[in-house]
């Protein structure tokens, strides 16, 4: 009697160990890890409250010049899924960070790997690689996030990875997808409005980061405080810089968080531009913590400089 008593707990307890663990399973988050701001902050809108985002570069650094912290390894080793670029742009910190995390489930190739730039047709694709080109990307300008419709196709990427890595709530990824098209979709249509009146006018950027936007909303942007990219601007360069300015009515000189402001605040003072500040990242901006946030501000502080 006793022996078959402790049968039937023995029974009654991996009954319970089983339902417990699959409703463990069942409430777990995707441990997701996004080598940049804007990646993370589509991230979140496509797994919703079932992820866990971790963003490894601040919103207001150069996200070619990350600081590899040690506990990026850490975050690397137990990330379900990982998003990078693939366009060159992290080439400089996350290879070593991948190598020393040892995760089968984020390597090229694997479910739990997103590198957004597949599918997308670069710009800017160098015709020769050399120094004396400055920091150039062998596969293209890697700046894209900034244009909407890539970033729609980027999440697209993004819930397709969430749901071959976690099938259970595919339908919820699959639906946030949709649900984040919808709102960049009615967008487009706003910020075109709204930036229409200066299709085709220039622009001046502290740096080659804006050619996307640029195409997506019909302005010129080939004047350049950093004589090639990622070169520091001489004076001699800004002479010219200032000139061609003059010539073409340049209003804009846009410039991001890690720039130095100072010279641009020089060039603009020397041309009547106005110095836009303006960013890559959600979160970067005051109230830009949502990517259409950012899209939104980029066009109202843009658009306010050219009127």
């Amino acid at each position: 009697m006793a022996l078959t008593n402790f049968k039937l707990m023995k029974q009654i307890l991996l009954i319970l160990s089983t339902i417990l663990a699959c409703a463990f399973s069942a409430q777990a988050k995707l441990n997701v890890v996004a080598t940049l701001p804007d990646f993370g902050a589509v991230a979140r809108e496509i797994g919703g409250d079932k992820v866990n985002v971790t963003v490894m570069a601040k919103p207001t650094e150069d996200s070619h010049f990350v600081d590899a912290r040690p506990s990026f390894v850490v975050q690397l080793r137990t990330a379900d899924v990982l998003i990078d670029g693939g366009a060159e742009l992290e080439m400089g910190w996350l290879p070593s960070l991948l190598q020393n995390a040892r995760n089968p489930k984020i390597e090229v190739g694997k479910p739990g790997r997103v590198q957004a730039s597949q599918g997308i047709r670069l710009m800017g694709v160098p015709t020769t690689l050399t120094r004396a080109a400055g920091d150039v990307h062998a596969l293209g300008n890697p700046h894209f996030m900034i244009d909407p419709i890539i970033a729609k196709a980027v999440a697209q990427h993004i819930a397709q990875a969430f749901s071959a890595v976690d099938s259970t709530n595919a339908a919820t990824y699959d639906a946030n997808y949709k649900k984040f098209e919808a709102t960049i979709n009615s967008k487009l249509q706003q910020w075109g409005t709204t930036l229409l009146p200066f299709k085709g006018q220039p622009v001046a950027a502290y740096h080659e980061s804006w050619v996307y936007f640029a195409h997506r909303f019909g302005f010129n942007i080939d004047i350049f405080l950093e004589p090639k990219p990622g070169i520091p601007p001489s004076p001699s360069h800004l002479v010219e810089v200032i000139e061609k300015m003059k010539a073409a009515h340049v209003k804009a000189v846009l410039v991001e968080p890690y720039h130095n402001r100072k010279i641009a605040e020089k060039v603009a003072a020397s041309t009547g531009a106005k110095v836009v500040d303006v960013a890559q990242f959600p979160g970067a901006l005051p109230g830009t913590d949502s990517y259409v946030a950012l899209i939104d501000a980029l066009v109202s502080r843009i658009a306010a400089a050219m009127k």
